[in-house]
């Protein structure tokens, strides 16, 4: 596809991205005064909305593997995070979780509201001891209603191919909660950039490996937690950048 092709396709994206989440934001703003569940239905209908338009616009779609490796009932979800495509599509591809996100985002009009509605876990960023009580205490109630907790370990959107370090605050979930914890690669950053305007075409993958089980110590756990997430990320951005199908590795 051509530069101008991109370039088009990613500003009809945009436009209907803003256009359309703004009327469903308004049309959707009295379902903010019923239960949850009605939030959640809202939000999902926005979320398929949006992904719909993304396949349309940019020829951008997912796929998900290794569902046979997420136990039933509630655990927490460790994904790496390239892209505003996980924050967006979470909701939508897996049912009642709770996200971790920074508190300044449930200051936004409507859908800021819809988050906090949803029952997602906000902390705020730079409070240190209290931000991880806070952390623990709203992932224990979460996990008490039988929902995941979903945590980008690195906290902030990551190119692909850069470093990061992993946050504590997996590791005291990990720690609190007593669940197993499921690691998530995937390869969102490789067609849709951090603070890029590009959509690029093609199938992001997400991966679920195999869970981590409670009891490990702390250093044992993050090491073991880093080394699964980057390999399959390293592997799953190899196969993205050469159009290589995952099931194609030995």
């Amino acid at each position: 596809m051509s530069a101008f092709g991109l370039r088009f396709r990613s500003f009809c994206f945009n436009v209907g991205w803003y256009v359309g989440t703004a009327i469903i934001a308004v049309l959707g703003a009295p379902a903010l005064l019923l239960p949850r569940s009605a939030v959640l239905a809202w939000a999902r209908f926005w979320i398929a909305f949006v992904l719909w338009w993304l396949h349309v616009t940019c020829r951008l779609t997912h796929r998900v593997v290794g569902l046979e490796n997420l136990p039933k009932g509630p655990v927490i979800i460790a994904c790496k995070h390239q892209s505003s495509w996980e924050t967006l599509s979470f909701t939508l591809l897996f049912p009642n979780i709770a996200i971790v996100l920074k508190r300044e985002l449930l200051f936004i009009p409507i859908v800021g509201w819809a988050m906090a509605k949803a029952g997602n876990i906000a902390v705020a960023r730079g409070e240190g001891a209290t931000a991880l009580r806070s952390l623990v205490k709203q992932g224990k109630a979460a996990i008490a209603q039988g929902r995941s907790v979903v945590i980008f370990p690195e906290g902030t959107r990551v190119a692909p191919g850069d470093v990061k370090p992993y946050h504590v605050g997996t590791a005291a979930l990990y720690r609190q909660l007593g669940v197993p914890v499921v690691p998530v690669a995937l390869n969102s950053g490789v067609f849709w950039g951090r603070r890029k305007f590009i959509k690029r075409p093609g199938v992001i993958t997400l991966q679920i490996l195999p869970p981590i089980p409670a009891g490990l110590g702390r250093e044992a756990f993050m090491e073991t937690l880093r080394e699964r997430i980057e390999t399959a990320t390293t592997h799953l951005v190899a196969d993205a950048v050469s159009g290589a199908s995952p099931a194609s590795r030995s």
